[in-house]
């Protein structure tokens, strides 16, 4: 009977133990810093803030590691070196990240028939100016600049893990790629440490873990389209994956009733005048921010034709040609976004996959 008691008695202490321990991980910590020009979001789950704090700052630094290494607007960066090294004929040795990127940015580009482009920089820079000075770039520069633009002249070679710029006044630009690649090694970084319930939001990029205590996901609402008749916000659930939204909402130029987005096509060097709002979901933040820059290149179509040859990989584009709102959505978009409230009718989809 003693024996009993005790064993009953030690269950009880232990049982007491584990919930204190288990309410202790499911303590909610939120950090925010700006990072790689835009705001960066940590939300994670962690046992005391004492651990939350040193995560967060683990992450935060990773992230400014990764920014001095991909920036374009940092003269000093890996990735401005490279650029730098354009027409000399030269093989640079790079980094392990900067590899990791340019490998995946070339694949991309080739498979979108350069509608992903690490190299349009040139093209990049002049619509960035355009924007500041509220004035349209001049036609001849845009050719001139156009013509530096080709990620056939981007050359990477695996054997010692360098790259080339063939040709000259090239520019390398990883504003469509690097700060989901950023997001993903954050949240890796807090996973090593043991904190695997975290979300990393990166602006329009999300990138999240296993989800917070007693939900199926991280609750995550859909940017929608600024125009009157646009789906209201749709809140979607997601673990272990990736969401990111790419659209001329915030950066953009008007001029003469037309509207150009921040987003360049790299084959005509033009920022795109299509008002539209591209969500993917993907895997990984890398895969979704890229995609998300790319189906907007792309248009409807052949962007979801591509986001269909890309596995656990769904997208929606909403768009107003003219006074027209279209829905687009590709086959697995719907099934990837969990139990998320429907916020688009299915009679106002104009092309789905069946």
């Amino acid at each position: 009977m003693m024996i009993d008691w005790w064993h009953r008695a030690s269950w009880g202490v232990l049982c007491m133990a584990a919930l204190w321990c288990n309410a202790r991980a499911e303590t909610r910590f939120e950090f925010s810093e700006p990072q790689m020009g835009v705001p960066f979001r940590i939300v994670m789950y962690a046992g005391d803030e004492s651990t939350a704090r040193t995560a967060a700052r683990a992450a935060f630094d990773r992230v400014s590691q990764l920014n001095s290494i991909l920036s374009d607007y940092d003269s000093d960066s890996e990735l401005s070196r490279l650029s730098r090294s354009s027409g000399s004929g030269r093989d640079v040795p790079i980094g392990q990240e900067l590899w990791e990127v340019l490998s995946r940015g070339q694949e991309l580009a080739v498979r979108s028939d350069g509608a992903f482009d690490v190299t349009v920089g040139p093209s990049v820079n002049l619509w960035r100016r355009a924007r500041r000075r509220h004035e349209l770039p001049e036609p001849d520069l845009l050719e001139k600049n156009r013509l530096r633009v080709g990620y056939w002249n981007l050359v990477l070679h695996p054997q010692d893990r360098s790259a080339t710029l063939k040709a000259e006044g090239m520019r390398l630009d990883l504003g469509g790629i690097a700060k989901g690649f950023a997001a993903d090694q954050a949240l890796e970084l807090l996973k090593r440490g043991g904190i695997s319930r975290a979300l990393v939001a990166a602006d329009g990029d999300i990138r999240v873990g296993d989800p917070p205590p007693g939900m199926d996901g991280w609750q995550i609402g859909l940017a929608t389209l600024d125009v009157g008749n646009s789906p209201g916000v749709e809140t979607i659930l997601l673990r272990n994956a990736a969401v990111s939204t790419s659209g001329d909402l915030s950066q953009r130029l008007e001029i003469g009733g037309v509207r150009y987005s921040h987003i360049v096509d790299p084959r005509s060097g033009i920022g795109l005048i299509d008002h539209s709002l591209v969500t993917v979901i993907a895997p990984d933040a890398m895969t979704s921010d890229s995609l998300a820059t790319t189906v907007s290149v792309l248009g409807p179509l052949k962007g979801l034709e591509l986001i269909e040859a890309f596995p656990g990989t769904g997208s929606r584009i909403l768009r107003q040609p003219q006074d027209t709102l279209e829905v687009h959505q590709s086959r697995r978009f719907a099934e990837l976004t969990g139990s998320s409230r429907p916020g688009v009718p299915l009679e106002k989809i104009k092309s789905t996959f069946p």
